[in-house]
Order: structure tokens, then sequence, then C-alpha cells
């Protein structure tokens, strides 16, 4: 059995690795200070939303959190997930955005005071002022009112073409004292990036 050339691709691979100078150990002291729980980059799935799920749940059950502060992380990170799942705008083969369709990056942290959740996407730069407008009437309302537009979404079957008419964002807000952050980034053509910050506060 020849083996040579089942070594050569590893080899390869670690050369491109060494010519990028990557320091792991920088990227990882970053993360430590940062108290990154968990973090992914790539395509979402299905079946990676359960395990995504799973590793969280695992760790919230070891921090021994509060049920009331564990039941908002999780179900935040559900609609946070199932919106990546669901919502990324598909990248054309023909653009020059270094991305794969339905990529996307999430991240967990956590300090003393809350979680702090991160979320992001590419999406369709001509729905920019549509989304903007979206996540500014969502901060702008009150725990009674985005409960009132929660139900109001779900009564009256107001659903877009890909699963929910903002359903997810007005879940993620009712669930968090503090108002959803985000931003856009143009990445080239006709796509920009689309960042979204959570923070969810320890129930004392």
């Amino acid at each position: 059995m020849n083996t040579g050339p089942a070594v050569a691709p590893e080899t390869e691979v670690f050369n491109i690795e060494m010519d990028k100078e990557l320091d792991l150990y920088t990227f990882y002291d970053s993360m430590e200070k940062s108290n990154i729980l968990l973090s992914f980059k790539g395509e979402i799935t299905s079946d990676l939303l359960t395990s995504i799920l799973q590793i969280i749940e695992s760790k919230l059950d070891n921090f021994e959190e509060k049920s009331k502060t564990r039941k908002k992380v999780y179900n935040v990170l559900v609609e946070c997930l199932q919106n990546l799942y669901h919502h990324v705008d598909e990248i054309s083969p023909e653009t020059n955005v270094e991305a794969t369709t339905r990529s996307a990056i999430f991240m967990i942290g956590k300090d003393k005071e809350k979680y702090n959740i991160l979320t992001g996407n590419f999406i369709l730069t001509n729905n920019i002022a549509k989304l903007t407008e979206r996540m500014d009437k969502i901060n702008s309302l009150s725990t009674d009112e985005l409960k009132s537009l929660y139900r109001e979404i779900l009564n009256n079957d107001q659903f877009s073409d890909k699963g929910g008419g903002g359903l997810g964002l007005v879940d993620i807000a009712r669930r968090t004292d503090h108002p959803l952050g985000y931003s856009f980034k143009e990445v080239g053509g006709d796509y920009s990036f689309f960042t979204m910050s959570i923070k969810i506060s320890h129930v004392s």
C-alpha cells in the first residue's frame, strides 16, 4: 500500500497555516480574556443547531446558573441560531465576497454581570434600510409593547417568505433588558455583513 500521497496534503495545510503566521496562543488568550464560552464560524445546519444548544445547555448547568437566567440565555440562543439558519441571504457564486452560501459567525461570552451573544451573517445591501427600520422599532418598544407586538405577529400570521416577519427578533428583545446592538459593513458587490449584539443580565 502506497502511503506517500496521504502525507502530502497534511504537510501542505500545515505550511499554509505557518505562512499566515497564525499566533494561535494570542487568539486563544484574546478569547480567554473576553470570557468566550463558545464560538463558531461556517455554514449553519440543522445538525449544528442541535449540537451547539447541547453544548451551551451543558455549560449553563456547570455554571449552576439560576433557572430564570439559564432559560433566558437558552431561549435567546435558540432564536439567534434559528435566525442564522433561516434568514442568511444567499451569496451569489459570481460575487467577490469570500464567503459561502449560508456562512455565518456566532459567539457567546460571559462576565460577572451578563452574557454577551454576537452573531454575524451576510445580507443583501438592499435589505439594510428595512432591517434598520425593524431593529430601531424593536429597540424603541417597552417590554409590554414587545409582548403585544409578538402576539400580534403570531395572531395575524405575518410571516415572510423565509419564515417569520421579524418574530425571532421580537422574541429575543423581549427576553433581555438591553437594546439590541447592530451594525452593517459593506463587503463588496451587493452584499454587506450584519452584526447583532445581545446582552442578557444575570438574574439576582
